[in-house]
């Protein structure tokens, strides 16, 4: 649990990061053997890229560093619910575990509105936990919004 939290409060620190840029504020980090692998943050604005979220971000330098598209035995910690794109990704990738913070209402795919890795016919189960550190990238993300309105 103490590494989850360590490895959590990094992903809300890049997720600070998305902010800074204008982009929302979505952190991710994948860690394998207790060493980060990839890491990336929410880019679709500054990129022109609908693909550039965070957990894709982290899923490219991770399968770029070990020189595999697949990434058995890896956790993905990411500030946000996951949508139906990156929970797909997540699936191919072989990621192992995925915790994440905050739930996303409109767009969530591990729980909110649709839960891709519980889906039977998948070849790939990826275990999955949400609500650590869900207060403070809640928070993060209601300052963002409220800023921009």
């Amino acid at each position: 649990m103490a590494d989850d939290t360590k490895w959590m409060l990094h992903a809300l620190a890049l997720a600070e990061k998305a902010q800074k840029h204008g982009e929302v504020p979505v952190g991710a980090v994948i860690v394998l053997n207790d060493e980060i692998i990839g890491e990336g943050w929410n880019q679709p604005i500054s990129k022109h890229d609908p693909t550039a979220h965070a957990e894709i971000q982290a899923l490219r330098m991770a399968c770029d560093k070990m020189n595999n598209y697949r990434l058995p035995g890896a956790t993905l910690y990411v500030s946000l619910e996951p949508c139906i794109m990156c929970a797909g990704a997540i699936v191919h990738a072989r990621i192992q575990r995925v915790l994440f913070s905050a739930n996303e209402p409109k767009t969530g795919a591990a729980g909110s509105c649709i839960d891709i890795f519980n889906i039977e016919q998948l070849n790939h189960k990826v275990q999955y936990e949400q609500g650590l550190l869900a207060a403070q990238s809640s928070q993060l993300l209601r300052d963002f919004f409220k800023a921009r309105r």
